[in-house]
């Protein structure tokens, strides 16, 4: 899974050619540290179907505060550069493939 900053939020996300799932996150964060092996089961699981990436909170406030995260973890789905699905708070494998798949 990829870190993405302001600087390539616009390349990574919202010009990419498939669907991207967004995880807010901060290092601090404990719901955030148990979501993200689970992120990283279903990133090997969905192949190059769905971008898995992450976006730091603490690093890129402008990003969460653009996008209006103020819980995290924050899921953000995106398609074709507009968000199509939004989520807080940890989910376990199935409910993120579920979350991808709506």
């Amino acid at each position: 899974m990829k870190n993405i900053t302001k600087e390539n939020f616009e390349k990574e996300v919202l010009e990419s050619s498939v669907p991207v799932l967004v995880d807010f996150y901060a290092d601090w964060c404990g719901p955030c540290k148990m979501l993200a092996p689970i992120l990283e089961q279903v990133d090997a699981q969905v192949g190059d179907s769905v971008k898995i990436v992450k976006i730091n909170t603490d690093a890129a406030q402008s990003l969460a505060m653009q996008y209006g995260v103020s819980t995290i973890p924050t899921l953000i789905l995106f398609k074709n550069g507009e968000e199509i699905n939004r989520r807080s708070g940890f989910m376990n494998k199935n409910d993120v493939l579920g979350f991808i798949e709506q």
